[in-house]
């Protein structure tokens, strides 16, 4: 399912194979939290934009229109007209961030749905259950998403539980797996490690889940809060306890700089609502640096908004046109820039790739890593 085609040090290149088709890793996953790009990217638009795989929210899908709709509309790929890898979130870090409408217990989690207030009850069993209907390629874990820094007897319990969970998760995945109404019977799940910033609950819990077999492995819980340096650190530490054999994939991380430095500490795989988020205010990712499109500098200029990229934006229109829809409000603004922003992230995964297989990524990550942290 997944082979290991090369290393240089710690950073790996790899190839996924899914039934919804083979990922070249490492990779970016694009975030469609509601089975869509915020920005305006339909599905045929984004697999023009080198996207590999689409990530969907378990949770808000779960709200609206509910995974009982998508499971009778055949599925995600069958509703959003995606054809490619889909991983669906468990849940676990929406409850996370609704830490004043939540109570967590053995069982699961009750909380409120922050649409209208109504009482939710999600366990190990509800989100599997749930992410079978969506029929995602990779589900992930019910797992707690720990606060940081949080006192270590708490983080202790969690992991306990989450551990708990895992197991009650794969029990379930595995039976629904084998129901013949299942969509998606050769749906993959992920486990993810938590342990906050504590060192050896970090590695111990990796052990742990380790001895589960999962199909693949996340680290969770990071880029919450913490320093930067604190996150490279849990990875260095970390990595050297991950099955080598299967994908690795830093959840909600992050910024160019993020990736490529994750990269060289062993991380497969990469999500983050930033490229998107980013863009519709704004905010443009370059190969020169970070820039801003409602600087005046840019009232005048007619080059587009990275001479070194081929994205559509790119190829048809400038800086000032640019700006301009930024000043005066339009919806076409937000959705220029998605586009760009998407493009330049897998793009640089792509080029991430083709580092690793020349095996000069030391020197492309000394080239770009801080560089892409910079304003332009």
């Amino acid at each position: 399912m997944f082979k290991l085609i090369k290393t240089e040090n710690k950073a790996r290149r790899g190839e996924f194979t899914t039934t919804h088709g083979v990922i070249q890793s490492p990779f970016f996953m694009n975030v469609g939290t509601s089975a869509a790009i915020k920005g305006g990217i339909s599905s045929p638009e984004l697999a023009k934009l080198k996207c590999q795989v689409e990530l969907c929210n378990t949770y808000h899908l779960h709200l609206r229109p509910t995974d009982e709709v998508i499971y009778k509309m055949g599925g995600l790929h069958k509703f959003m007209n995606w054809h490619r890898p889909i991983l669906t979130d468990s849940g676990g870090f929406q409850v996370f961030s609704l830490s004043k409408l939540r109570k967590i217990k053995e069982e699961g989690v009750y909380f409120n749905s922050h649409i209208d207030g109504r009482k939710i009850f999600m366990g190990p069993e509800e989100s599997m259950r749930i992410q079978s209907h969506l029929a995602s390629t990779i589900a992930m874990a019910f797992d707690e998403c720990i606060e940081n820094p949080s006192p270590r007897e708490y983080v202790i319990n969690s992991i306990n539980r989450t551990t708990r969970w895992l197991q009650r998760c794969k029990v379930e995945m595995e039976r629904l797996n084998s129901l013949e109404e299942t969509i998606n019977r050769e749906q993959l799940l992920f486990g993810i490690n938590q342990g906050g910033t504590y060192d050896d609950l970090r590695i111990q819990h990796m052990k742990d889940i380790s001895e589960l077999d999962m199909d693949g492995y996340a680290v969770g819980g990071l880029a919450v809060g913490e320093p930067t340096e604190v996150m490279y650190h849990i990875l260095d530490i970390l990595t050297e306890h991950m099955p080598v054999n299967k994908p690795r994939y830093l959840m909600g991380v992050g910024t160019p700089s993020n990736i490529i430095e994750a990269v060289a500490r062993g991380i497969d795989m990469f999500d983050c609502v930033m490229p998107s988020r980013n863009a519709r205010h704004a905010t443009v990712f370059t190969w020169n640096g970070i820039t801003h499109m409602n600087n005046s500098c840019y009232t005048l200029d007619d080059k587009p908004l990275d001479e070194h990229c081929d994205c559509p934006t790119c190829r048809n229109f400038s800086r000032s046109y640019i700006r301009h829809l930024f000043k005066c409000g339009e919806q076409l603004a937000g959705r220029l820039a998605v586009q760009h922003n998407l493009y330049f992230y897998n793009t640089l995964l792509e080029k991430i790739r083709e580092n690793l297989d020349l095996g000069t990524f030391e020197e492309f990550r000394e080239e770009y890593s801080e560089r892409l942290a910079q304003k332009a």
